[in-house]
């Protein structure tokens, strides 16, 4: 089985080189290496009475749970989706802080997350921090939350959308191979790896980035409060920037350590004292359940 099929073609709002890496770890990938693997860096902090969560939002993003994420302990969107709605119904937690570590991912259902998010902005506080990473993807939910920060020596931004396509041709004839395509469909075929990538298909493509990076700009500029040229022409342009530049740009709000934010969070009105829960990865099992509940109804749909 090879994995790395799965990102041709795809657009991703992720770091350029972050895709490289995964295209090299989908294809080492192999079925009997895809195993529940358990992030125990994932923290959740408490407190007596009104309580503040942490909701991690780690490694390379994915719509919905798949082998990469089982394998590499990165982050479903519908399993941390899942996770956030029960944070908000629970009386307890006063505010929200999404925890964010990740270069970004696949764009499937980002736009839709943040939009969730944004929408729960006047139910509790939600605050996002760039701890240490919040690029593409990530960036683009972070911004979302009511307010964001970044550690100092942090980065965000990587505003911009990319898509691979892989030749083959090439290697193919080198080999003494000749793959020959039966198709239907005037463009069902196009952009495959076994040929050259046309200008046709080029274009379509090219439209395919177009589109997800005007959602990415008109998602972070709502988010943000400032204007999609802003977005466009002054919030890195493509590349990540560091905390100090990202706070003189707008692109974020304050620059702290997450440990600061928590205490600011505690001090505040909306807040309450908070302390290190003795036990690690608690939202990393509510995540992991969320997923089990949903491979399990769509079971129960399938049969």
């Amino acid at each position: 089985m090879d994995f790395s099929s799965a990102i041709r073609n795809q657009a991703w709002a992720i770091m350029p080189e972050s895709i490289n890496a995964l295209v090299e770890r989908m294809r080492t990938i192999t079925p009997a290496a895809v195993l529940p693997r358990r992030d125990t860096s994932r923290t959740t902090w408490e407190s007596s009475g009104s309580r503040i969560a942490v909701l991690p939002l780690l490694g390379m993003l994915s719509q919905r749970n798949n082998p990469m994420v089982d394998f590499a302990g990165d982050t479903s969107l519908e399993a941390f989706a899942g996770v956030f709605n029960q944070l908000l119904k629970d009386s307890s937690i006063s505010s929200i802080v999404l925890d964010v570590d990740s270069p970004g991912g696949s764009v499937y259902g980002v736009d839709e997350l943040a939009a969730r998010i944004f929408a729960a902005r006047g139910q509790k506080r939600i605050v996002a921090i760039a701890n240490s990473l919040a690029a593409s993807a990530a960036y683009w939910i972070a911004t979302a939350a009511g307010e964001l920060s970044c550690t100092p020596s942090g980065q965000v931004g990587s505003i911009g959308i990319v898509a691979v396509h892989e030749d083959w041709s090439r290697a193919e004839d080198a080999a003494g191979l000749k793959v020959t395509q039966i198709s239907a469909g005037k463009f069902k075929a196009e952009g495959n790896e076994h040929e050259p990538l046309d200008d046709t298909a080029r274009a379509a493509l090219q439209d395919r980035i177009d589109d997800h990076y005007g959602m990415f700009v008109k998602s972070v500029a709502r988010g943000r409060g400032v204007s999609q040229a802003s977005v466009r022409d002054g919030f890195g342009e493509g590349r990540t920037v560091g905390a100090t530049a990202a706070l003189k740009m707008g692109m974020v709000d304050r620059v702290e350590t997450i440990d600061e934010l928590l205490a600011r969070l505690a001090a505040s009105p909306a807040g309450a004292s908070i302390s290190r829960s003795a036990a690690r990865g608690d939202f990393l099992d509510e995540v992991q359940a969320a997923q089990a509940r949903l491979r399990a109804a769509r079971a129960r749909v399938g049969q």
